[in-house]
């Protein structure tokens, strides 16, 4: 098949919208696809797994290249002819690809990955809310069909009349993460660094910035015999270390492959604060490699945290719960364990071969109702 890939994020831009592009692109490469990138400008590498990456005017906004429309979307559509169009995300360069798509008799496939409503109550919206769901709805109404990653964004996307709509999820690395990198030297140099005196390591990962709040870490304050391992960078990062000063945090900055994995080995519990996760990969990472997670009841945790099972779950506003939470798991070595394994065990199908799989299987189930109308 031919798949162009129109994202609004590319690298070196990394986040979750960039992370799962990466990781389709390596799928269709291995298995004898053909592909271009359409993304916003932002010195972008040429070329991807040996596909073509085509870049278009952007501007910057909170530190990201947002693309703009461009003449050149529908141009390099025509000439690369693709299959299916794949809209990762998509905003003003996603909806002209959409739109684009439509014009040339290619059906575009829109991944959801936005929490529209959560960003809508964080930044008290109000009546802007409406307005912004019109917008999600006429860029998804194009789409031939949108997938979503969790039953919390179908509930939100049915509820807006956005037709047309699947699930699916983010696959994991179960390779780089597992729980044998607990032997790894490097864990063991980073767990020396993080509880020098074998304390309970409670990290984070993730992008910071105001939907993680990274500041109700704040809320675990004073839990005895637990130190704190932050992961990740982003605009909100001096106002987390304000909020946090004085506890016993390490701030790792940015990781990425063996350093990102071994952060992950080196923690006891994985917590994560943004109530805003369509879906929460990093949570997926924390199980394959054997944490067990604390998150909010909202959006794509409940979907991937088995209350009890494999961690907890707290109301969103409820600091309280979260703090009893992580104090059970600081203190009961053997729940840890427990639900580590169980963590392990909830991700063990959603190998990126196989959620990519699926998604090879909307491509062409699509491209064959296309051929059959034309017919």
């Amino acid at each position: 098949m031919r798949i162009a890939v129109v994202t609004e994020s590319f690298l070196p831009t990394t986040n979750g919208v960039t992370n799962s592009v990466c990781k389709v692109l390596d799928h269709l490469r291995a298995e004898g696809h053909e592909a271009m990138v359409i993304a916003p400008a932002a010195g972008s590498p040429r070329e991807y797994a040996g596909f073509p990456v085509h870049e278009v005017p952007a501007l910057a906004y909170r530190q990201f290249p947002v693309g703009l429309p461009s003449p050149t979307v529908q141009r390099l559509l025509a000439d690369f002819a693709p299959d299916v169009v794949h809209a990762a995300s998509p905003f003003l360069l996603g909806a002209q690809a959409i739109a684009s798509a439509n014009r040339l008799g290619i059906p575009a496939v829109a991944i959801f990955q936005t929490d529209v409503a959560g960003y809508a109550r964080r930044n008290r919206l109000g009546a802007a809310t409406a307005v912004a769901w019109r917008i999600v709805r006429w860029i998804h109404e194009g789409a031939e069909l949108t997938l979503v990653p969790s039953s919390a964004s179908m509930h939100d996307l049915e509820s807006a009349g956005i037709p047309r709509l699947a699930r699916w999820g983010r696959g994991v690395d179960l390779v780089r993460y597992h729980p044998a990198n607990r032997l790894d030297p490097l864990t063991a140099d980073l767990r020396a660094r993080l509880a020098p005196n074998g304390e309970v390591v409670v990290g984070y990962v993730g992008r910071i910035a105001p939907e993680k709040q990274v500041e109700r870490f704040a809320a675990l304050r004073g839990i005895p015999g637990v130190r704190f391992a932050i992961v990740g960078d982003g605009p909100s990062t001096p106002a987390a270390k304000r909020a946090l000063a004085g506890m016993p945090v390490t701030w790792l900055g940015r990781l990425g492959g063996p350093e990102l994995a071994a952060a992950y080995a080196s923690f006891d519990v994985f917590v994560h604060t943004g109530a805003e996760e369509t879906f929460g990969q990093t949570l997926q990472e924390a199980f394959a490699s054997g944490v067990p997670v604390v998150a909010p009841r909202s959006g794509g945790p409940i979907d991937l945290v088995q209350h009890g099972t494999n961690g907890f779950l707290f109301e969103p506003s409820d600091d309280e719960a979260l703090r009893s939470w992580v104090n059970l798991l600081g203190r009961d070595a053997a729940l840890r364990a427990r639900m580590g394994e169980a963590g392990r065990r909830s991700v063990l199908g959603r190998s990126w071969q196989a959620v990519c799989g699926e998604l090879v299987g909307h491509y062409e189930r699509l491209s064959a109702a296309a051929s059959a109308r034309l017919s």
